[in-house]
């Protein structure tokens, strides 16, 4: 190991047995480098690997703190995971029968992809639906097909320009939600047998989307606290063919974790090198905790590789289904393929958006929408820690709605997906996240909901379900973070 790669060990070390505690301000770059005797340099990379693994926080002119869950963190510097061959997928069935279950009102919502819709300006956005209506010209239905809405897509775009990430209005293509801007993107690069580089665990429809187009999927791990393995997929570049890679680089689906932005430029870098596509899903990247949204990957495109995909479904207006993909040289090929298989989003919903991003006060909602899902994180951490035991661990996300949960070897999260329901508390298994099924002791939590008494309840039943024999499976694989092989499915 390099000397600020050891440095990084012995303190997180220190804050991993609690010898610091969570919130603690660190010492200096000076102190450490008068204790250890090591350069300014060293230093500051020590605390840079620290920072990147989540660990610490940086705050500007106070220095470096501990970060909230980093005493339940796994140790910086864990080696990579092996790569595994690629092979074709069969997960529908599997999803189908998870969110067929969790579909009672009744039910508690943890293991739901959606966040309350009481978050959203519901009466703000009848009369932008209202107004943008009226305005509509009889023309619309013909000058609104693909690719969509002019007004609504210069909003688009001029909310890329204002984030730092320079593309034009002109790559926006607009689309029925963010799912069908993936799809239409995954149709865009590939044909059938083609291979195509997913997370795991990662979102589920990705997999489907693979399985139903006939392609093959390698798996790339993604760390909860360091994300994707830019190793593995290394090494996947070099024994595969990838067609194109589908990948969420902020606030990831299911395990919150966000790459720093040196990881995102790498990554983009390796996969121009051989021009390959990236499908970037960043459906999450308005519910962000920090005081700026974080860049997405394709803020470092240069070449128009990336297809950026987004809606208005996570942060706004659910039931419009309006979502877009940024999909730079393949603007032309997406808007085709929109054009030949669902001809248009609907155009009343796209006028309805348009007029609310010009009049209706977005970025006012979206620092409210964040305040409250960053108190419902708060609430569900705290019922977290006091119903679940020790040997539970998960890590706090710096944005987006989800906990990813990681239970002792022995616990069948399908099991307990399958008793929690009968006890009205729906919960996401982690096997519906993998292609090879991985990840059968860790379920995904939803705190987009505003935190009642019956969602605390929830989290003491899920404890009170982990100590009946039916959850423990003696037969269980390995630790999903610990050394496996994943396969190309």
């Amino acid at each position: 190991m390099k000397r600020y790669e050891i440095l990084a060990a012995e303190l997180a070390d220190d804050i991993q047995s609690g010898r610091v505690a969570v919130g603690a301000r660190l010492p200096s770059l000076r102190q450490i480098i008068a204790r250890h005797g090591v350069s300014q340099s060293t230093a500051f990379r020590a605390y840079y690997l620290l920072e990147e693994s989540g660990l610490v926080r940086s705050e500007e002119r106070s220095g470096f703190f501990v970060a909230p869950g980093a005493e339940r963190m796994e140790s910086v510097g864990s080696t990579s995971m092996p790569l595994a061959d690629a092979t074709k997928i069969q997960i529908s069935d599997l999803v189908f029968s998870v969110l067929d279950a969790a579909k009672d009102p009744g039910i508690a919502p943890l293991g739901s992809a959606f966040p309350s819709p009481e978050l959203f300006p519901n009466a703000r956005l009848l009369k932008s639906l209202t107004d943008g209506t009226r305005s509509l010209s009889p023309w619309s239905t013909v000058s609104d097909l693909p690719p969509g809405n002019d007004q609504l897509r210069r909003q688009i775009g001029m909310r890329y320009v204002g984030s730092g990430v320079p593309v034009s209005h002109d790559e926006v293509v607009v689309t029925n939600g963010a799912l069908e801007a993936l799809n239409l993107s995954l149709m865009a690069v590939t044909r059938p047998g083609d291979v195509v580089a997913v997370e795991s665990p990662g979102f589920y429809a990705a997999l489907q989307a693979i399985e139903r187009l006939d392609l093959r999927a390698v798996e790339i791990p993604v760390h909860p606290v360091t994300g994707l393995d830019l190793n593995v997929l290394a090494t996947a570049l070099e024994k595969y063919t990838i067609s194109a890679c589908w990948f969420m680089t902020n606030f990831q689906n299911p395990t919150g974790v966000t790459l720093s932005n040196e990881k995102k430029k790498t990554l983009v870098e390796m996969l121009a090198q051989r021009d390959i596509p990236l499908i970037e899903d960043d459906v999450y990247q308005e519910i962000h905790f920090g005081r700026e949204r974080p860049l997405p990957a394709k803020a470092f495109d240069s070449k128009g590789l990336i297809m950026h995909c987004s809606s208005f479904s996570k942060t706004l207006a659910p039931g419009h289904r309006i979502g877009w993909v940024c999909a730079g040289m393949f603007a032309d090929r997406v808007q085709r393929l929109k054009l030949m298989t669902t001809l248009s989003a609907s155009i009343p919903a796209q006028a309805c958006i348009a007029n609310y991003l010009q009049h209706g006060g977005y970025e006012k909602h979206l620092r409210k929408l964040r305040t409250s899902i960053r108190s419902q994180l708060a609430s569900m951490e705290d019922s977290l820690a006091r119903w679940l035991p020790d040997n539970v661990s998960w890590t706090i996300p710096s944005g987006g709605y989800f906990l990813w949960l990681q239970f002792p070897v022995e616990i069948d999260a399908m099991a307990l997906h399958a008793l929690a329901i009968d006890r009205g508390v729906s919960i996401a298994p982690g096997p519906i996240f993998s292609a090879s099924h991985s990840f059968k002791n860790c379920i995904r939590l939803n705190f987009g909901h505003p935190w009642t008494t019956k969602l605390d309840n929830a989290i003491r039943t899920i404890c009170e379900i982990l100590v009946d024999p039916a959850v423990r499976n003696s037969s269980s694989g390995s630790s999903a973070w610990a050394e496996h092989t994943p396969t190309l499915r």
